[in-house]
This record gives C-alpha cells, sequence and structure tokens, in this order.
C-alpha cells in the first residue's frame, strides 16, 4: 500500500486529538546528538565497555540518522583519550560528527585538541559552565572571571581551527542577564552553538519552551548564524516531553542516550525520542535498527532493558489478552498489516522491523490459541483449542511454547 494511501486511511481510521485545538508547531527536521557514550558513561551504575563496543554503536547511531555523538570527556583519563582517538577515527568512514566534552578550562580543553590532532579530524568541543546561581553561590565562583574563562576557552578552541559549543550547565534555573552575558560572549568569541541545559531535570515542558525562546532572542540580536541545543534530564521523567518544547521553541539540535542511561535518573532517552520525531513528521529516518541499537547500547553497560520499555521491551509488541488479541487477528485475517499494527497499538512495530506477538495466558480468549496454533500450523480444532485455554486459565502467567506444543501432541 503506498504512502498516500496510508495517510488517507489514517484520517478515515484516527482522529488525532494531538492536532485538534492547541498544539506545539515543529520544524521539519531537527539535529540529534548522541550522549551515550559521554554522559551516559556517567552513571554510576553502568559499565564503561571496550572502544570496540563503543565504535560498535557509534555505526549504529550513524545507521539511525543521528547527526552527531559526543564521544567522551576528554579531561578525564589516559584511556579516554584513546577510545576518543580510535572513536572519531571510525566516524571518518561514517555520516556521523563527533564532539568531546570540557570544562571551560584549558587544562580539559588542551587534550580534546590534541585527540583531533592525533585522528586526524575535526572534532566538535563542547565547553561547560555552570551558570544558576545556586551553584555559583554552592562553588564560590566569582562571575567576572567565569566571563573571562568563556572568552579564553572558546577562543582557544577556535584559534585551533575546531568548532566551538558553548554549554552553560543548569541553564533551567539560571537568570536570564547571566544566561544573556554568558552566551553573548561565546557567540562573540566564536561559538557554533550554544546549549541550553536542564542539568538536574528541573524543567516543566513550558519551562523548556521559555528558556530556549530566551535564548533564540539572544542569538537573533547577535545575527551570528548559531545552532541553540537542548540537553535534558530525566529527573522529573519529563526528558522526551521537555525536548520536545525545546524544539517547539527553536531548539535545532537535541541530546539524548540510548536507554535514557546517565547520572541519576539519566539523560533523555534517545530511542523514544526518535520514535516521537518520526510519529510526529519532524524525521523521516529509517529505524529499523533501533532495537539492535538499543540492545547493544544494554549489553554493554549492563543496563537491563525493562520489559514495558517503549518500542523494543520484550512486550511492546505482545499481549496475551484476549480482547486486544481478537483484534490483532481480525486486523490480520483481512490480510492487513497496516491495520493490525495500529488497532491496538500508538505506535506501528513495522517501522522497527517487529511485530504483534499473540500468547495464551489467563486472561486469553479463544482467538488468541486458534492464532497461535494456526501462526505454527497447527489446525484449531475446537477440542484442541478448549483445552490449552482451560490449562491456560488456570496458570498464573503464560504458557510457555514448549507447554503449549506438549498439551498439542498429548491431543
Amino acid at each position: 500500500m503506498t504512502s498516500k494511501l496510508h495517510a488517507a486511511k489514517a484520517r478515515d481510521l484516527i482522529y488525532d486529538w494531538n492536532t485538534q485545538g492547541r498544539a506545539s508547531a515543529y520544524p521539519s527536521g531537527v539535529e540529534l546528538d548522541d550522549e551515550s557514550l559521554r554522559d551516559g558513561l556517567q552513571s554510576p551504575s553502568v559499565l564503561n565497555p571496550p572502544v570496540e563496543q563503543k565504535i560498535e554503536l557509534l555505526g549504529l547511531m550513524d545507521a539511525l540518522g543521528i547527526h552527531t555523538a559526543d564521544i567522551g570527556y576528554a579531561g578525564s583519563s589516559a584511556r579516554t583519550q584513546q577510545d576518543i582517538v580510535a572513536l572519531a577515527q571510525a566516524s571518518l568512514k561514517l555520516n556521523i560528527k563527533v564532539n568531546v566534552a570540557c570544562r571551560t578550562t584549558l587544562a580539559d580543553i588542551g587534550p580534546a585538541v590534541e585527540c583531533a590532532q592525533k585522528a586526524g579530524c575535526q572534532i566538535e568541543v563542547s565547553a561547560f559552565l555552570g551558570c544558576s546561581p545556586i551553584r555559583r553561590y554552592a562553588e564560590d565562583w566569582d562571575f567576572e572571571k567565569m566571563m573571562g574563562q568563556v572568552e579564553e576557552s572558546v577562543t582557544f578552541v577556535v584559534r585551533h581551527g575546531l568548532p566551538c559549543m558553548f554549554v552553560t550547565e543548569d541553564t533551567t534555573r539560571a537568570d536570564p542577564e547571566s544566561i544573556r552575558l554568558l552566551y553573548s560572549k561565546a557567540i562573540e568569541c566564536g561559538a557554533t552553538h550554544i546549549c541550553v541545559s536542564d542539568t538536574v531535570g528541573h524543567a516543566t515542558p513550558d519551562g523548556a519552551y521559555n528558556v530556549v525562546s530566551f535564548v533564540k532572542g539572544i542569538v537573533g540580536e547577535s545575527g551570528a548564524a548559531v545552532t541553540i541545543d537542548w540537553h535534558g534530564h530525566q529527573d522529573r521523567g519529563l526528558g522526551v516531553a521537555n525536548t520536545l518544547a525545546a524544539i517547539a521553541a527553536g531548539a535545532g539540535r537535541v541530546h539524548g542516550c540510548a536507554l535514557g542511561i546517565g547520572e541519576r535518573c539519566g539523560n533523555t532517552p534517545m530511542d523514544t525520542l526518535l520514535v516521537n520525531l518520526k510519529l510526529l513528521g519532524i524525521i523521516e529516518h529509517d529505524l529499523t535498527r533501533l532495537p539492535e541499537y538499543v540492545r547493544l547500547a544494554s549489553a554493554m553497560t549492563g543496563i537491563a532493558l525493562p520489559v514495558n520499555y517503549p518500542v523494543v521491551g520484550a512486550d511492546a509488541y505482545r499481549t496475551a489478552t484476549g480482547v486486544h488479541a481478537s483484534a490483532v487477528v481480525k486486523a490480520l485475517a483481512k490480510n492487513d498489516l497496516w491495520l493490525a499494527n495500529r488497532v491496538y497499538s500508538g505506535v506501528p512495530a513495522d517501522w522497527f522491523g517487529l511485530s504483534q506477538i499473540i500468547e495464551i495466558g489467563p486472561m486469553s480468549g479463544a482467538s488468541n490459541v486458534g492464532y497461535y496454533l494456526q501462526s505454527r500450523g497447527i489446525v484449531p480444532e475446537r477440542a484442541l483449542v478448549d483445552k490449552i485455554l482451560d490449562a491456560a486459565k488456570r496458570s498464573n502467567r503464560i504458557l510457555t511454547e514448549s507447554e503449549v506444543m506438549r498439551l498439542t501432541a498429548d491431543g
């Protein structure tokens, strides 16, 4: 079925309240920066994987159409610097570009520049500085010295021929005048990106929209061709919602991590963000390798993938409930995969190389059993269906395939 027919069917069969009444206006495209290999690895619960696995994940980021990746904190260790060089060199065979994180000190930025020189490619340098009053009070920071750090750091990066992103930490709790002064100085010194950070997950979608709109005004006043980045965290569980609000307000590049890994409650989950961006029509990326990306991230970091995780969790397209299964089975009987992937799902499985799975358990009906048997080449005779369904009703869980096959073999 053509995309035009699909669109017509969607209009006829799905009333979309998301677009009726108050609705955000989104651009037709946005860039993505994957922080899995830097901010994600700052989680106290993850394993730091070998560079070979990092390179493999970088390749999957590229396959998903992710534009840039943060590949390490250059000032942290010699091993990290070695990994940065290897990852930067690997990126030369891909479309994805790379960046590294640094504090706004030459002690951090110097190693980043050296990594770029060793790798023989450009590495964007992301120089970050805390800016909120609470952070400055805790650290006893002098604002004039902070302004000097911004000027020295950004100028140093630009002088060495590398692109620079200036990042204000804790932007969503910072006062407008401090934000204006810091970003204006970074833009004046040659930063090509400025990043708004919800470092402790303080923002709501309204807050994200408000602060990005304010920063968009600063960029407009400067007249410079500068992109606004958004970097969100999950402390309130609002990572994806805040990121969408930031995009609506004018963020041109947004950050995330596979599985939402990162410090405390983690970062905006890149995988779920990609799903929502595609559903909204903001991107048209091929996401069939999304399950592979998430599963590799889980395996290499030691972070378990919850069964109810959106799209790639084991239960995302799996049902044993009679009413649900019946609707899916009826759609499949119409030989309509488009319908089967939407009648009981808000996110179509085939976009991700996945399919609906029907199981048999205590909440099942005859349609579950009939479909289950037919899909395995077994004739669903009524007596057999009743026998399996009776066993399922007496069970406290989903029947395994071996249990169903044993019941089938027993006659």
